[in-house]
């Protein structure tokens, strides 16, 4: 961990922090996810510099030590699309291979669709690729109190929520639902904040110093960016109305992350569904894995990227 460095680049008249290891002309890039930030690639990123690549991570607009943009109410997915292809303008980067998780996997899919130049391979975990509304679709068939549909809900409930606990709780409580197997759903009378006990324990694979690293950095960026992108950006249009992922692709899938428990999502993955928007997709499932497969086997996840990586280099 001491060896990654941080810096910041301007992209689009925002400063965003980066954590990068390594040299060279191979380059990896990590998109992270919610509740996540940089971080969450730290296994990742060593090694694919002990591999012999570049690993840069960004801090997402608004999230961890980036610079939050002065309306986050109106930040959206095309903007961190836009904000990624700024980065590799502002590190000379021509070419690059981009891993992505939770949301960070939609915006990776995007930046190759719209910039397949700039990439040579994709990797996503926890969220295969979900052509434009099908994820209003999914939304549909789950009930309403279900996390996704209630923290996209106009600025209000999400945030009274989350303001009634510590910024830590909050982090701690989503990383133990989200770990879950089960879709994070809350009664009517109740909030998503309630579906955990406080006693209930950290993840084993989760320490209270992981803990401390988000909650430090959400502490500082607060949750307004991270409510509006992801969660009420997910309806926003998209500029191609058929988009095809052509870039070699590799999905990572926990077999016990809660994302397979979405109406017909696990049959859209097994039986090839996904791979009418991505035909050159390889799919990889770990049978133990929750929804933060990369921290919970990061050997195992290491091992397939960097087998991925030699595919294609």
């Amino acid at each position: 961990m001491d060896k990654i460095q941080h810096k910041y680049v301007d992209a689009r008249g925002l400063k965003l922090h980066i954590a990068e290891i390594g040299t060279g002309d191979q380059v990896v890039f990590f998109l992270h996810g919610f509740p996540e930030i940089w971080y969450s690639w730290r296994y990742q990123m060593i090694a694919v510099e002990n591999a012999g690549y570049r690993a840069i991570a960004p801090d997402v607009r608004g999230y961890g030590l980036s610079e939050i943009p002065q309306e986050p109410e109106k930040s959206t997915f095309l903007e961190l699309v836009h904000d990624l292809a700024a980065i590799f303008d502002s590190l000379a980067i021509s070419k690059a291979f981009v891993i992505g998780k939770d949301f960070g996997a939609l915006t990776a899919y995007q930046f190759a669709i719209l910039h397949p130049e700039k990439v040579i391979g994709l990797v996503t975990c926890g969220i295969p690729y979900m052509p434009p509304g099908g994820i209003d679709q999914l939304l549909s068939l789950v009930p309403e109190g279900f996390y996704i549909s209630r923290w996209k809900e106009p600025a209000g409930r999400a945030e009274a929520d989350f303001g009634r606990l510590e910024v830590k709780n909050v982090v701690r409580n989503i990383y133990v639902l989200f770990s879950k197997s089960e879709l994070p759903i809350s009664g009517e009378d109740k909030e998503i904040m309630d579906l955990v006990d406080e006693s209930h324990p950290l993840p084993s694979w989760f320490t209270e110093e992981d803990l401390f690293a988000y909650a430090a950095l959400y502490e500082k960026s607060g949750f307004r960016t991270a409510l509006q992108v992801p969660y009420r950006s997910l309806a926003e249009s998209f500029p191609i109305s058929n988009p095809i992922v052509k870039t070699p692709a590799l999905l990572i899938m926990g077999g016990k992350d809660y994302v397979l428990k979405l109406p017909g999502m696990e049959e859209y993955i097994t039986s090839g569904g996904v791979k009418e928007h991505v035909p050159d997709l390889e799919i990889k499932f770990l049978p133990e894995g929750s929804h933060f497969v990369q921290e919970q086997d990061p050997d195992e996840v290491n091992e397939l990227i960097i087998t991925f990586l030699k595919k294609y280099v």
